[in-house]
């Protein structure tokens, strides 16, 4: 058996062939959990940071309206269609959009004034739209 530590690639590859020949009892089943968690979590952290990255550009659209122009534009387009996809991809992250959203508009805050120099204390405390607005096409806070 490969090991797990030592080649992970390889460990991969020789699980997927056992899974594939039906040698349930030679697959290594405790690091594979490990990894289907993994991966599980990766898929909630990648969906957070697109929509980090959107709200920041939405905060920056918002806040900033003397500096926008189609980069930020295509920007939030950009990460809109990112966002929505990944979602679409992992519906199973439907139930903890509210989390998300709490957590990654305290991120896009914090970007947002690191990026913009104004203050933290500026930007509302709670994110000021709803999903149905931020992922809406062409919408572009005033």
């Amino acid at each position: 058996m490969i090991s797990y530590e030592k080649d992970f690639y390889s460990w991969t590859q020789e699980q997927a062939e056992l899974l594939k020949h039906g040698r349930f009892s030679e697959l290594d089943i405790d690091n594979l959990i490990e990894e289907i968690e993994t991966m599980g979590r990766s898929e909630k952290r990648e969906l957070e940071s697109r929509l980090t990255i959107l709200l920041l550009h939405l905060l920056k659209w918002k806040y900033q309206d003397v500096r926008r122009g189609r980069s930020w534009q295509l920007s939030i387009d950009e990460q809109r269609l990112q966002f929505c996809k990944t979602l679409s991809e992992n519906p199973g992250l439907k139930p903890a959009l509210d989390e998300i959203i709490k957590d990654a508009y305290k991120l896009a805050v914090i970007k947002a004034a690191r990026e913009t120099k104004i203050s933290k204390a500026v930007f509302p405390e709670c994110c000021p739209w709803n999903l149905a607005q931020f992922i809406e096409e062409g919408f572009y806070p005033d």
